[in-house]
């Protein structure tokens, strides 16, 4: 059974019921439809205890989700995924305690696997056969698994830009992939693709952003159910989401609600959303104060982490609760600072992340060097993507390795070196 109380419009207000298969709201106004748990019968049906004794992954919090039917659920064995904590990197940034959730361990080497599990676990419940996205790559290569597992005719409208390793993972999964050019400044092509899909043919919608899934929404909240069991049912000091539509912040921020209704914590982490300065609409609105209606799509996304290149943040109301409620902050960090993370990820804790999943990182250090973050914080920095997924990125700064032969002249030249 789902332990779903109702569906309600973050705008109009609107109420559904869970039996309906609502994606959208009836208003029209693309109101995401947050969905309000009975948390008195989930403290009757659900402990820690119990919680503990599953398996690991995203589906041992099944009574946290919005499936009804567990013969439903569609899985790849996504979620369980390590928080490491980073000695090294944390002595060369200056802090006692830092961990890394590291997604890139997920099937198709993102969060985004959170997020399409449940998403097509639904699409599979209300009895959909055709999906339909519109991403900047891996919510698109997420879905496209999950779809062929379910056996779900998938179509994936991407941006022109995302990159090769991305469409590959599409294209072989069997989804009907399309790059969709830009005609319009602040517009996301792929979104007005979207739209028309639904419009025109009813296709379930499955992006990685609210207000056209309410379901996917609820996965990456279990990131936070994660952090907090393996931290010992403690939270953290501070927390680091990458955003884009600012759907994984509303997550992490739902989850964490989630527990502290439940009583299982008692105190929330600061969450720090961050963006690239090539595309932070969602950052601007932060530093203005100004409402989530009132944000403008930014014209001209420009920005190596390309994951991260939504023009619109579509949670943003919820991402910017999340901040203003924990005390947190959101700050945009530029592509050599992103790149500079990636490295020093690399170099000293031996993650290959994608410049998008590591945009945290790169705030962190320069939280740091500000005084912000204080060098005795428990720190969590999300590590969403891996780096597999965009190795043009490599490619451009470091080039080609050097061609030797197999002689002891060119071994002792390169030892010498």
């Amino acid at each position: 059974m789902a332990y779903v109380e109702y569906l309600r419009c973050s705008r109009c207000g609107s109420v559904y019921r869970l039996d309906e298969g609502k994606c959208l709201c009836d208003g029209g106004d693309l109101g995401r439809l947050d969905i309000h748990y009975d948390y008195d019968a989930l403290s009757r049906a659900v402990t820690r205890e119990k919680i503990v004794e599953r398996a690991p992954g995203v589906w041992r919090y099944f009574e946290f989700l919005p499936v009804v039917d567990v013969r439903n659920v569609v899985s790849l064995g996504e979620g369980g995924t390590p928080l490491i904590r980073a000695g090294r990197l944390a002595d060369r940034l200056g802090l006692k305690e830092l961990y890394l959730k590291d997604e890139t361990r997920n099937p198709t080497g993102s969060f985004k696997d959170r997020s399409m599990t449940v998403g097509v676990s639904k699409a599979l419940e209300i009895g959909a056969k055709t999906v339909c996205t519109a991403s900047s790559g891996n919510a698109a290569a997420s879905l496209a698994a999950y779809s062929a597992k379910a056996g779900l005719a998938c179509y994936a409208f991407v941006i022109e830009e995302a990159s090769p390793g991305k469409l590959a993972q599409l294209q072989l999964y069997g989804a009907r992939v399309y790059r969709v050019r830009r005609l319009r400044e602040g517009v996301d092509p792929t979104v007005e693709m979207l739209r028309l899909a639904i419009r025109h043919y009813g296709w379930y919608p499955c992006p990685s952003f609210g207000p056209f899934n309410p379901y996917q929404v609820e996965g990456p909240k279990t990131i936070s159910y994660e952090v907090v069991e393996q931290l010992g049912w403690d939270t953290p000091d501070w927390i680091f989401v990458p955003v884009g539509a600012a759907c994984l912040l509303a997550g992490v921020w739902k989850g964490l609600r989630d527990f502290m209704e439940l009583g299982w914590i008692s105190e929330y982490p600061r969450l720090v959303g961050v963006q690239s300065t090539g595309n932070p609409p969602f950052v601007r609105a932060y530093e203005q104060g100004v409402d989530a209606t009132q944000i403008k799509p930014w014209k001209n996304p420009e920005t190596v982490a390309t994951g991260l290149s939504d023009p619109y943040p579509w949670d943003a109301d919820a991402g910017l609760q999340a901040i203003r409620e924990t005390g947190g902050a959101a700050i945009a960090v530029s592509d050599e600072e992103i790149l500079q993370a990636q490295q020093l990820l690399a170099f000293m804790e031996g993650i290959f992340a994608e410049p998008s999943g590591v945009v945290g990182l790169a705030a962190l250090a320069r939280m740091v060097d500000e005084g912000v973050v204080d060098a005795g914080d428990r720190v969590v920095v999300l590590i969403t993507g891996t780096g597999l997924k965009d190795l043009e990125v490599v490619r451009r700064r470091f080039g080609k390795p050097e061609t030797v032969s197999p002689t002891l002249d060119d071994l002792r030249r390169i030892a010498s070196g």
